[in-house]
């Protein structure tokens, strides 16, 4: 009796260490996850910002840039989301983020692949996935030890990767205590109705948010003996379920977007839904027409023999075949999202670069804003060309619409500003950080602008209350003045725009331009003071007129010199 005791005892305390080394595997796999993706996604933000500003026409140049942008951060979800705030800003259409999406799914199958590592045999002394689970420590160290953040980054990537394999080895080291006892296999192959089995998948991988997690949990438990349903196939269901619960990362982040981004979303769950109710219906007439036989050991399974390979060899099968067959009917599935969530007439939407979505990628968030800082530099030196025209005109009319627009740039500030904290909250490069400080410069310079526009306003004012009248020639001297200005705003908006700072010199040069001809408008004025040709209560208004001109002059000039030494 005694021995009976101890022995389930023994037994209890051998499925409680399983039970904690499962679900200690399962953490340490999600944390190497979420650790490989966020350094990869930092490291790799350059050439990302490059991928998706070569955005084309092309829908199979589409489809490769969504593979290898999601192939290079590990998650369908991270580039589903950016390609969503890209649509909500507009420099992305609907047809290219269509193709895109299709190709996120078809890299995010990768993860699955280096997962699957962890049950091959490689047929070497030495195991290759025990070498792999290293990179955990030796990442912690080279991020410990390191001093350049590119370095830092690399030993996160490694920690990461090593995480990954750390959570495999301990997650197939509990399920292969599980896989000994018959109630556990009776159980999950009981789960044999391909519904529940689709459902599971859906529910799992919405609550992980990973697909891929939730993939290479399968994938470990398929290596360790446990398989869901009656045969190999039962799991391809769950795999099914798990790309339509990949959606759920996308369709929670086109909350508060534009139709667009929200049809984006609307568009990644038609693709992953079709695709997964075409294999559901083909693999249910496979099992009525070739029934008993196995489609999973028919087919994968007579080339790989490694079940861990097999389903990952079918999910990668499974989404290059929805690609290729619903790329062609892109146009379709834009026209359908069109239907489902139609345009509402009534709401404007306001025009910005900034989204949220994209502060997960500093870099191109940062891209995003100075785009931001280009649209907030036209929008001040339109209305100051208002105010200065309305200042020659003596004319009133406008001032209400000038002051609206000046409140409009001043939110426009804010916004900025407190998108800039955000980006810089995150986990940044040294460079972005200068970029960030530059930027927050360079619309403190650009407000100012706008503030000399409600200054000019003002001079209008008081020029019609007093009834100040000027010598001649001197508006049209004024307006030559400002299409120098105008002129200089040309030159820095090229370097802004193309970041060419060769420009720099022109920039330089007219605003010298500026500065010669506010020194001799003013020295003029004097002059016909002295002459007794102008009256001195004038001088306050135009003398501040063309300072105030001039002022324009040095905010442009500082804020095209602002990027220079990043």
């Amino acid at each position: 009796m005694s021995t009976l005791l101890a022995s389930a005892a023994l037994d209890f305390n051998d499925y409680f260490s399983a039970v904690i080394g499962l679900l200690a595997g399962l953490g340490a796999l999600l944390i190497g996850f979420k650790l490989l993706s966020d350094n990869m996604e930092k490291i790799a933000s350059g050439g990302l910002k490059k991928m998706f500003s070569k955005v084309s026409k092309s829908k199979l140049a589409g489809v490769g840039i969504g593979a290898a942008a999601t192939a290079i951060v590990q998650s369908s979800g991270a580039t589903t989301v950016m390609i969503v705030g890209f649509v909500n800003v507009g420099i992305m259409s609907l047809y290219q983020a269509t193709a895109m999406i299709m190709g996120a799914n078809i890299g995010t199958t990768i993860t699955a692949h280096i997962a699957s590592l962890d049950g091959l045999d490689f047929g070497f002394s030495i195991d290759i996935v025990e070498i792999a689970t290293a990179f955990t420590v030796v990442g912690i160290f080279m991020n410990m030890l390191c001093k350049k953040d590119s370095l830092k980054t690399i030993g996160l990537i490694l920690g990461g990767l090593g995480l990954v394999f750390v959570g495999l080895e301990g997650m197939s080291a509990s399920m292969k205590v599980f896989s000994e006892v018959e109630g556990v296999r009776t159980l999950l192959a009981n789960i044999d109705n391909p519904f529940l089995l689709l459902l599971v998948g859906v529910i799992s991988t919405a609550l992980i948010q990973s697909s891929s997690a939730t993939t290479s949990i399968v994938l470990t438990m398929a290596n360790a003996g446990l398989m869901m349903g009656s045969n190999a196939t039962g799991v391809i269901y769950f795999i099914l379920g798990t790309n339509i619960g990949s959606c759920v990362t996308a369709m929670m982040s086109c909350i508060g977007a534009n139709r667009n981004a929200v049809r984006t979303s609307v568009i990644h769950l038609m693709f992953n839904v079709l695709g997964a109710a075409l294999f559901f219906i083909l693999l249910n007439i496979w099992d009525i027409i070739v029934a008993p036989s196995n489609f999973m050991d028919m087919t994968i399974g007579a080339i790989f023999s490694n079940p861990g390979q097999q389903i990952a060899v079918f999910h990668t099968l499974f989404n290059l075949t929805c690609t290729a067959l619903f790329l062609p009917f892109v146009g379709v599935f834009v026209k359908l999202s069109g239907l489902i969530v139609p345009e509402k007439r009534e709401t404007v939407q306001k025009v910005t670069f900034m989204d949220k979505r994209m502060l997960s990628t500093p870099a191109i968030a940062i891209e995003q804003l100075g785009k931001e800082r280009v649209r907030m530099a036209d929008m001040s030196m339109e209305n100051l060309a208002v105010a200065l025209d309305s200042y020659l005109k003596r004319d009133e009319s406008t001032t209400e619409a000038i002051l609206a627009k000046n409140e409009e740039i001043t939110a426009l500030n804010r916004e900025i500003a407190d998108y800039l904290v955000q980006v810089s909250s995150g986990d940044i490069s040294l460079r972005d950080e200068k970029i960030i400080s530059a930027l927050h410069k360079d619309i403190g310079d650009i407000e100012r602008i706008a503030e000399i526009a409600d200054n000019l306003t003002k001079y209008t004012r008081r020029e019609i209350k007093h009834n100040m009248t000027f010598s001649a020639g001197v508006n049209e001297k004024v307006e030559e003045m400002f299409k120098k200005i105008q002129d200089l705003y040309a030159e820095v908006r090229k370097v802004l725009v193309n970041k060419d700072f060769s420009g720099l010199s022109a920039v330089d040069e007219l605003e010298n331009d500026v500065d010669v001809m506010r020194k001799q408008l003013v020295n003029d004025h004097i002059e016909r003071l002295n002459a007794g040709q102008c009256k001195a209560e004038n001088s306050s208004v135009f003398i501040n007129l063309v300072c105030n001109l001039e002022r324009v002059g040095d905010h442009l000039c500082f804020v095209a010199h602002s990027m220079e030494e990043v």
